[in-house]
């Protein structure tokens, strides 16, 4: 086995973690998968030789790269979307495999991601690279170019910002499809004030690329903007069961077209919308139809 193929199995072991990392940061899988592809891209422009620990070396650069790219979109004005990732504390050395990798990231911690994007760029690079996955403060500081006293600080700050963040999703599903089904309501009659009501003020939206090229907003963040978007839309959008939680599907010439997933406090926290015909035939769809649930 040549060298690069070496370098390249080594890499792809890491990628799990590298994309859990650029999820969290970016907020957004498609993003993330940019992110790590960039990160391999650097890592075959340097004497992998010279590198004493390429994990740690991996890590802090999928989150150089990721924060370049929050700063590009700040200065852009964009909002980065929500997407699921870990749920909490992420890779220790030694630590998961990829099976349970990717059911961590598939166990969604939806509401962190929420507060993750009122922090600033740097704040959430330290925050997830540091509390997430025990990445030195010492390694973090050349990354953000602060001292390492600095990134303790920034990290101390955010973790503030993190635990003052919004409570935990409602687990109650008759709850969850009341605040729903109020929303789909209030959207279809072109409630404004209503909708208001019942989003979150920073509230997201995050379409996939087939819903975005369908009409979808690419980003969508705060209550007002979520609010002018679907008043008086959603009239062909039925509620639903999306993967046994309360949501709702647009059904168009008697097929599903989009899914709509939602984040529920006591007020909506996110909604994902779902275009991308593989994931919906993924998704466990229970449609209310007017004789009762039918599943698909």
């Amino acid at each position: 086995m040549s060298d690069t193929d070496l370098l390249a199995r080594r890499f792809e072991e890491e990628r799990p973690r590298l994309h859990a990392v650029a999820s969290r940061m970016l907020g957004s899988a498609a993003e993330a998968d940019d992110a790590v592809q960039d990160t391999w891209l650097r890592l075959s422009r340097v004497d992998a030789d010279t590198l004493d620990n390429l994990p740690g070396w991996l890590t802090t650069t999928v989150g150089r790269v990721c924060l370049d790219r929050l700063r590009s979109a700040r200065v852009r004005h964009e909002e980065p979307a929500q997407v699921a990732g870990d749920e909490s504390i992420a890779d220790r050395p030694g630590g998961r495999d990829p099976e349970q990798e990717a059911l961590l990231t598939e166990s969604v911690g939806r509401a962190l991601d929420v507060v993750l994007t009122s922090l600033g760029p740097t704040e959430r690079l330290v925050f997830v690279l540091h509390d997430m996955f025990a990445v030195s403060f010492d390694e973090i500081a050349p990354v953000v170019d602060r001292s390492t006293e600095a990134v303790r600080q920034i990290a101390s700050r955010a973790r503030r910002r993190v635990r003052n963040g919004p409570t935990a999703p409602e687990t109650d599903p008759v709850r969850q499809r009341g605040v729903v089904e109020a929303f789909l309501a209030a959207a279809r009659e072109g409630r404004f004030e209503d909708l208001l009501t019942l989003l979150d003020p920073h509230v997201v939206v995050r379409p996939d690329a087939v819903a975005a090229r369908a009409g979808s907003p690419e980003r969508l963040h705060g209550s007002s903007a979520v609010a002018r978007f679907f008043n008086g839309q959603a009239q062909a959008a039925v509620p639903a069961f999306v993967d046994g939680a309360p949501g709702a599907v647009v059904v168009l010439g008697g097929q599903v077209r989009f899914a709509l997933s939602f984040v529920v406090t006591d007020r909506i926290l996110a909604i994902e919308v779902i275009g991308d015909p593989a994931r919906l035939a993924a998704l466990d769809l229970v449609v209310e139809t007017g004789t009762g649930p039918a599943g698909r």
